[in-house]
């Protein structure tokens, strides 16, 4: 079964981002990925609803793919789950247009993998501190796949920094795309980086 990818880009500063610009370019020229620049679309942050329902109902999965801004998501994008996913169409009694639907948060962050534990400067693990986007997909009635990590993004330099993770990127895209990979097999895992590695495990 091929499935349909739409990815949701939010990033208020990409032109001069490294890490989301080397992911985008990993996996962009894929077939089946449509690639949605939030900040690029509504500048002026007046998303069309409308129109964003429309672009959820023909793609069986959603990535989100930003930075972690304050341990969430950029401005735009919680501005587009408070208006996008609403009542009737997202949940509710009738809301029943994502249902099945996969979500994928695929997310940059500065801070090395070591921070993102119990003994680490953040305190929690990253599946923790993603808790709130997991109950959006659930409520959603959407399956939501553990995400896809890029840490210490500032330690990384140039292009032979960001290939190896931009690689694994397109792979995993690939087995989305491709139905070789299902939300069953990968309950429970902390991240769906290849061999449950994260970038920074050496």
């Amino acid at each position: 079964m091929q499935r349909s990818i739409l990815l949701i880009l939010s990033h208020p500063a990409f032109e001069r981002s490294r890490a989301n610009r080397a992911l985008l370019e990993a996996v962009r020229d894929l077939e089946g990925v449509r690639v949605h620049d939030l900040y690029e679309e509504y500048p002026d942050f007046a998303i069309d609803v409308e129109r964003e329902q429309g672009l959820l109902r023909e793609h069986d999965v959603i990535v989100f793919q930003h930075p972690f801004y304050w341990y969430s998501v950029p401005s735009l994008l919680k501005e587009w789950m408070d208006l996008v996913l609403e009542y009737g169409f997202a949940y509710g009694h009738a809301g029943h247009e994502l249902d099945g639907k996969w979500w994928l948060s695929v997310i940059t962050t500065g801070g090395g993998v070591e921070s993102y534990c119990r003994a680490g400067g953040n305190r929690f693990t990253m599946r923790e501190l993603t808790a709130p986007l997991e109950q959006t997909a659930r409520l959603c009635g959407m399956h939501f796949l553990p995400p896809f990590l890029v840490h210490g993004t500032h330690l990384l330099n140039g292009p032979q920094d960001f290939r190896p993770v931009g690689a694994e990127y397109r792979e995993l895209v690939g087995a989305l795309r491709g139905g070789r990979l299902t939300p069953q097999e990968v309950a429970g895992r902390e991240s769906l980086n290849l061999g449950g590695r994260v970038l920074g495990d050496g």
